[in-house]
């Protein structure tokens, strides 16, 4: 039962992660788990193929998932939605995570490379300045909560995302 292939369903508290084995099948369903026990779940599989969907915060999986030996992959989302089982399931993060687990196995795919931590904190720069103007504030002030748009650069959600302000 050697898993060669998971994928991963990123969002700000509950993860969904499927790693398949060297014959296709699911090896590895855990539709649910936490964020503070992903790295610790990855760290115990061997060194195998990580994809995940190309958002703010994968940069920063990605990075700790290759200090544990891992290849990771960043596959935009418009490339994973041909994968996703359509049906009696619908959409939902486990069917999320088993169209990433196929889709990053496909010799084709295009993906995107993954930043460093210079080349985030170098398009948090970007952000910020792009949002002065976008307020209703006079002499072209950023909007009071424009911090919760650079936050996910960080690799964590907004403090406030979790009490739903």
């Amino acid at each position: 039962m050697t898993i060669i292939a998971v994928g991963i369903d990123l969002a700000k508290h509950v993860f969904a992660v499927h790693g398949v084995d060297q014959a296709g099948r699911a090896a590895l369903v855990r539709p649910s788990v936490a964020r503070d026990k992903l790295v610790e779940l990855i760290a115990t599989l061997p060194p195998c193929l990580i994809g995940m969907e190309a958002c703010t915060g994968a940069h920063h999986w990605a990075r700790l998932f290759m200090q544990h030996g891992h290849s990771v992959r960043l596959i935009a989302p418009k490339f994973v939605t041909p994968y996703r089982l359509s049906g009696k399931r619908g959409k939902n993060d486990a069917a999320d995570a088993q169209a990433i687990c196929e889709a990053v196995q496909r010799p084709q795919m295009r993906f995107v490379p993954t930043k460093s931590e210079a080349q985030q904190a170098q398009l948090m720069v970007h952000c910020v300045r792009q949002g002065f103007g976008e307020g209703t504030h006079r002499h072209h002030q950023p909007h009071p909560r424009a911090a919760r748009r650079v936050w996910p650069h960080a690799g964590s959600p907004h403090p406030c995302a979790r009490h739903g302000r």
